[in-house]
């Protein structure tokens, strides 16, 4: 198949890491390596499409553009009422192919509120036009079945390469050593350190997990905006317990995993979390909040320890729980790492995408 892949939230040569472009790459990778041909049919970024009039003639053109294209199938990855996509609908039917959404979201709440309509409305087009919508979270399925009949929608459970972050003892040793973190539990945590809830996220952890009245080092790979501001509360907070690695390039983060005894990130109003499932995958148990998508990244009880957002008592006491008992943390690790190889390979996953894509094309032709 000739896909013309659009991502109107992120392109997929955007230097910032996050989950979102983790996904379109595996996606776009996946496809690639299954023979399929990958068109970039249009890098505009529509995010605040609708309160940036400005852009409205730029959209326009690049619809156009990229109507005059050839493909056999339009992909776009992750639309949603801030960043619509205005361009997939209108090219696809120009060109005469099926349009598909990847990770479509649908929130009903934006239309009441001026500032969201016209975004919430735009979105709302693109989603009515797809042949099919693919989610990778339940919740946005729940929300887009009040728009699309079911045929129309297929579900699909985030994945990563288990492989690529399976444990790596000797390399985990090695980093240990680097650290200084001798037989202390280490308590890995992994995320950007933006100014919006990934920062307080960090900036809750690193205050809660100061009160504790154990010895173990505290590691977080990622950069941001906020980096200064959360060394000197670490300074505060965990005087001696504390390194900051900055951003760690996907490809080595394995090796960080593979120096940790767990993985400790609240997660506020996460919307999936992939760090969750490459922690698990190294055989990390996870301790997080109980929101969002993380419940369908990791199993309760088994692999994580979730609690209640913003509960103290019960995020500290699962820390210290973990860091007190090195068996448990053995046998939930060694769950979170064939948990992820039987239900988050994003190969098989994946297969699930192209086999629903090459049946729109079939119908077509």
């Amino acid at each position: 198949m000739r896909i013309a892949f659009y991502a109107p939230f992120k392109p997929l040569d955007h230097p910032r890491p996050s989950g979102d472009l983790t996904t379109a790459l595996g996606l776009t990778r996946f496809l690639a390596g299954r023979g399929h041909e990958i068109q970039v049919a249009s890098r505009l970024r529509a995010r605040n499409l609708a309160s940036r009039p400005w852009l409205w003639p730029l959209a326009a053109l690049e619809a156009l553009r990229a109507g005059m294209g050839r493909a056999d199938v339009w992909l776009t990855h992750h639309a949603y009422y801030k960043s619509p996509d205005v361009i997939g609908p209108w090219a696809s039917r120009r060109m005469g192919i099926p349009y598909a959404v990847f990770q479509g979201i649908y929130s009903t709440k934006r239309r009441k509120t001026p500032a969201t309509r016209l975004g919430f409305e735009l979105n709302r087009r693109s989603l009515l036009a797809a042949d099919v919508v693919f989610s990778n979270r339940r919740l946005d399925m729940e929300n887009l079945r009040r728009l699309l009949p079911g045929e129309r929608l297929c579900y699909v459970a985030p994945g990563i390469d288990p492989a690529a972050f399976a444990r790596d003892p000797e390399a985990g040793q090695a980093l240990r050593g680097a650290w200084g973190a001798g037989a202390r539990p280490v308590v890995a945590t992994v995320a950007m350190f933006r100014d919006d809830v990934k920062s307080q996220g960090l900036r809750y952890l690193i205050t809660r997990l100061g009160g504790l009245d154990r010895d173990f080092l505290l590691v977080l790979a990622g950069d941001g905006e906020t980096r200064a501001e959360l060394e000197a509360l670490a300074g505060e907070h965990l005087p001696g317990r504390a390194l900051f690695l900055g951003q760690v390039p996907r490809a080595r983060l394995r090796d960080v995993y593979s120096a940790a005894d767990l993985f400790a990130f609240p997660g506020i109003r996460e919307s999936l979390g992939m760090v969750y499932l490459e922690a698990q995958a190294a055989g990390l148990p996870v301790v997080a909040f109980d929101n969002g998508g993380i419940p369908e990244v990791t199993r309760p009880g088994e692999t994580a320890l979730l609690t209640p957002p913003f509960d103290d008592g019960a995020f500290t006491g699962a820390v210290s729980r973990l860091l007190g008992d090195p068996d448990l943390r053995r046998t939930m690790g060694g769950a979170a790492a064939g948990y992820v190889r039987d239900h988050h390979d994003a190969q098989r996953n994946f297969a699930v995408v192209e086999e629903r894509l090459l049946q729109l094309v079939g119908r077509r032709a």
